[in-house]
């Protein structure tokens, strides 16, 4: 498993990374930690000519709190997401999950960003960005700007980030009270890999759920918010028989995707599952 031939270059900043992007052009791709693209160009499944290197490009890897926004820099790594006091005040739930992710080299290598801008179609990062409704933060030649979660995942590993584009962080906002997230994954025993993994946050005021987002990842092209199940639970109190009817039916086998790792129907099955278990641990914390 032997890439093709790439010339690699290192960037000492987020403007000389956008330029060289802009010089480049598609034949480009960033290396931060590279637990995701280097398999791939390994695998002969990407062949870029240029390498750009970021992951020493300072300020990039802090996580902060400011505004009822949690901020965490695209280079931090899972590792440190999964450590971080901060993120496990304000968000327990991705600490947990980056907790989850692969094995420990890969946690100490792999990062926030990095995830996020390949969207492999069984991540776990997506998920909770979708279900946590963060923003994205990116820079490009024309400046900085910002993109929704629900406007960011389009389809296999593509993504609302340009060509000449690079993440610079991401912010989650705050849980407070009233509110709480969960996430559930049935992972591939091998690469740990959702084969169907579920993220829920809902928000209980008065005993009843005023709001709910509920997202999966690893049943198909890209990670979606099953906004169906979202009304079923709007309006309801969040208790075992409510939840399960509101999942019960509403996944559609030809919407999702069988390979290796299961069929379409078992992929049917396993979000109503992991929805189960992710719903009901969100509203247990939501108190």
């Amino acid at each position: 498993m032997i890439p093709y031939e790439f010339e690699y270059k290192q960037a000492g900043s987020v403007d000389e990374a956008v330029s060289l992007l802009s010089e480049h052009g598609y034949d480009a791709k960033l290396l931060a930690g590279g637990h995701s693209l280097i398999p791939a160009m390994k695998l002969r499944l990407s062949a870029p000519k240029v390498l750009i290197d970021v992951s020493g490009v300072s300020g990039l890897a802090d996580i902060s709190e400011s505004d009822g926004q949690l901020h965490i820099g695209a280079l931090t790594t899972h590792r440190r997401v999964e450590i971080s006091d901060l993120v496990k005040q304000h968000c327990g739930v991705l600490a947990e999950t980056a907790g989850r992710i692969g094995d420990p080299q890969v946690r100490n290598k792999g990062t926030i960003g990095g995830s996020i801008a390949h969207a492999d179609p069984a991540a776990d990062y997506p998920a909770l960005v979708l279900a946590l409704n963060a923003t994205i933060h990116l820079t490009g030649p024309s400046g900085s700007r910002s993109i929704a979660a629900d406007d960011f995942f389009q389809d296999f590993f593509a993504t609302a980030l340009n060509d000449d584009e690079v993440i610079t962080h991401v912010s989650f906002p705050v849980l407070e009270g009233g509110a709480g997230a969960a996430y559930a994954k049935f992972a591939n025993p091998a690469s740990r890999y959702a084969v169907v993994g579920v993220a829920a946050k809902v928000t209980v005021q008065g005993g009843v759920c005023t709001e709910a987002r509920v997202a999966i990842t690893g049943a198909a092209s890209h990670a979606f918010r099953a906004t169906n199940v979202e009304e079923a639970l709007t309006d309801n109190t969040l208790d075992e028989d409510t939840i399960k009817a509101a999942l019960d039916g509403k996944f559609n086998e030809a919407d999702l995707m069988s390979d290796l790792s299961g069929s379409a129907a078992y992929r049917a099955h396993l979000c109503a599952v992991m929805g189960k278990r992710a719903l009901l641990q969100a509203a247990e914390r939501a108190g």
